[in-house]
């Protein structure tokens, strides 16, 4: 029996930088058969496609179009890369009442197609409060709608330690957790390189670990100061993600979800690792923190209700 992402169908809202990366990204990888990309501007993502399309001819992927909202009612997944990009010099959470008007019209049209077994994934920045708006008004079940989280921090992460330490960065084990932001922390009492603390290698050097990190939270920024936007390696994050959901692959991923209670932390949507399958999120995985991790995991916590106070009106 085939695996299902052979007969899969993903959705793609969105057909700027990070949007067309993905489709290029999932067409690469042959995650699915059929790829439709959507966009209020359909000129530009009717070019989009069609340079995509030229290249069928070297992939798996069997069908690449671009549509309308309806198209999207028989989709697997949908990943939501729309909403105003983030400016040079701006934080994601200034974005977030732009966007929130942004996610809120493509809810609307997404609810009408009545696609209840659809896993819809968040990209759009600030991530983890459009996911929160998008668990409330998307009308599916809370496990089908998650942000792409903190797997992108993560893998930055990774790689910095990873040319720190001169190990590949699939070799180390390393996580970002909280909001895909300026409150997110990395979880060093967890990390490891082959099952061996960081702290027990000679080169360790807790300065030099948080340099690492600092270089981590603020990767966006630089590049967009380079290049006025990021698309590659989120494209590839995505990857990750969709091929879990569509395979069931039950990867363990630190994506953006609703916490139930988590060290005293709910009803916020941040990132933490959970088993990603066919059906969405199955669980969450209860990691155990130190104090320090703790704090920091309600300092993101309190950042993210800050925001989400801010748009209630829009609610």
């Amino acid at each position: 029996m085939l695996p299902c992402g052979h007969t899969a169908k993903i959705g793609i809202i969105g057909a700027g930088f990070v949007g067309t990366t993905f489709a290029f990204a999932a067409m690469i990888k042959n995650l699915a058969a059929r790829i439709v990309l959507v966009d209020a501007n359909q000129e530009k993502c009717e070019g989009e496609v069609m340079d995509l399309a030229h290249g069928l001819n070297f992939v798996e992927t069997s069908q690449i179009m671009h549509g309308n909202y309806q198209d999207l009612a028989d989709a697997d997944a949908v990943v939501v890369c729309a909403g105003r990009g983030q400016r040079p010099g701006e934080t994601r959470l200034d974005l977030l009442q732009d966007n929130v008007k942004i996610l809120k019209s493509i809810l609307e049209e997404f609810k009408q197609l009545h696609n209840q077994t659809c896993i819809l994934v968040i990209v759009a920045n600030p991530m983890d409060a459009l996911t929160y708006v998008a668990k409330k008004l998307s009308g599916l079940p809370e496990n089908q709608v998650f942000g792409s989280g903190t797997v992108l921090d993560s893998s930055r992460l990774r790689f910095l330690l990873g040319e720190y330490f001169e190990v590949s960065s699939q070799s180390m084990k390393a996580y970002v957790f909280g909001e895909h932001g300026d409150s997110e922390f990395p979880v060093w009492s967890h990390a490891n390189i082959g099952g061996k603390p960081l702290q027990d290698f000679a080169r360790y050097d807790a300065q030099k670990m948080e340099e690492i990190f600092q270089q981590t939270k603020n990767a966006a920024y630089e590049i967009i100061k380079r290049k006025n936007a990021t698309y590659y390696g989120i494209a590839l994050a995505l990857t990750d993600i969709v091929e879990s959901i569509l395979y069931d692959q039950n990867k363990v991923l630190p994506v953006s979800h609703t916490l139930a209670d988590y060290y005293g932390t709910k009803d916020v949507c941040l990132s933490l690792p959970c088993v990603v399958c066919r059906r969405g999120i199955k669980e969450t995985l209860d990691i155990p923190l130190n104090e320090e991790e703790v704090q920091k995991l309600h300092s993101s916590a309190t950042t993210l209700r800050q925001s989400l106070d801010s748009i209630q009106n829009l609610l």
